[in-house]
């Protein structure tokens, strides 16, 4: 598996019509780089409440099951890239008190356990791992990694 190239021009690559210069790198790896993905997805992407995170999560995996009836590879994969964001990022919020892990040293702060944001990263692991498993996904991801990724380095 090729590491992630940030070095691609992604403002100029529309990745719906050059899908061979996607990678699939690793967990949420240029989620908020790839067009026009990002911004078919990213208006959908909340996470502040169960009932919000519900709404989020289903509207993202609509896009995602859009994108597979398309045959679509790439925007599956971002769309599994945003329920996993929205998983890590509201567990993160869950955890600790504004969603700030480390103080100004550099230290881990207490966890707080926040329940609802808690609920809200549950809702979105749901979506993310029935996307993970998807078997349709996963064969899609592995032709995409040996059509376009294998050799590369």
């Amino acid at each position: 598996m090729m590491s992630f190239d940030y070095d691609q021009d992604f403002d100029h690559i529309d990745f719906r019509k050059n899908p061979e210069k996607y990678q699939v790198g690793r967990g949420e790896q240029g989620v908020l780089l790839v067009e026009p993905y990002k911004s078919e997805i990213l208006p959908h992407w909340r996470f502040k409440t169960p009932d919000i995170a519900e709404e989020s999560s289903e509207a993202i995996y609509n896009l995602y099951l859009e994108y597979k009836k398309n045959k679509g590879f790439v925007g599956m994969d971002m769309a599994r890239k945003f329920l996993q964001m929205g998983y890590t990022r509201s567990r993160r919020y869950a955890n600790y008190k504004g969603g700030k892990k480390y103080d100004k040293e550099g230290e881990i702060n207490e966890r707080e356990i926040d329940e609802e944001k808690a609920e809200a990263a549950r809702i979105f692991e749901e979506k993310w791992i029935k996307v993970r498993e998807d078997e349709t996904y996963l064969a899609m991801k592995k032709e995409h990694r040996n059509k376009y990724e294998s050799g590369k380095t």
